[in-house]
């Protein structure tokens, strides 16, 4: 098993994790979702959809205590309008409120781009000869898609209880298998921003 620290250390499992995602509706707290651990029901993330900041395009992953780690921020304006892509941009807080850039998102803004997906680069860039350093296969809104690395490896999967489903006549529950040694908070900042693209809890 391999380490992958892309924001800390402190949130790689040595085994592998099952968690729990749950949306809040629009008017609580502008929206997003809080994330827990399915053996103790303990919250280990939230976060806080661009509604609680009026600023679109705007994202917060807070822990379990409620204090911010990611600030996700898209690029918007003239570059984005005539850019193939829409970019995010990913920070890690510390304590000071000092950011720093931990990874970047590409989406694409035309069906006119080849191997039409969305991936993602770690900062500062690693030597991926690919230009990236994950991607996303399959469908998020049908909560039936994974984050993969370059060499094809899984390193987390989104899913939903078919049979909750059915019960609730909605996908407003769902989980995300993360892999032995997989940043979760990395996973769970990209799901974030999928959340936002696809116009879910997060979007305002």
């Amino acid at each position: 098993m391999t380490m992958m620290p892309i924001i800390s250390k402190l949130y790689c499992s040595s085994s592998q994790t099952m968690l729990g995602v749950r949306r809040r509706p629009h008017v609580v707290n502008g929206g997003g979702f809080v994330v827990t651990d399915f053996s103790s029901q303990k919250v280990v993330f939230k976060v806080d959809g661009c509604g609680i900041h009026g600023t679109k395009g705007q994202l917060v992953l807070r822990d379990g205590e409620g204090d911010a780690i990611l600030l996700m921020r898209r690029k918007g304006g003239m570059v984005e309008v005539l850019s193939i892509y829409k970019k995010w941009k990913v920070y890690s807080l510390d304590y000071e409120g000092e950011q720093s850039l931990v990874f970047s998102l590409k989406e694409p803004n035309s069906c006119f781009v080849p191997n039409n997906g969305i991936r993602i680069s770690v900062e500062p860039r690693a030597s991926s000869s690919k230009g990236w350093d994950f991607e996303i296969t399959g469908y998020f809104p049908d909560r039936n898609c994974s984050i993969v690395d370059v060499r094809g490896n899984v390193v987390a999967q989104v899913g939903v209880n078919k049979e909750v489903e059915k019960l609730m006549g909605s996908k407003d529950l769902y989980h995300v298998v993360v892999k032995p040694g997989m940043d979760q908070v990395f996973v769970f900042g990209v799901i974030a921003i999928l959340d936002y693209i696809y116009g879910e809890s997060t979007y305002c």
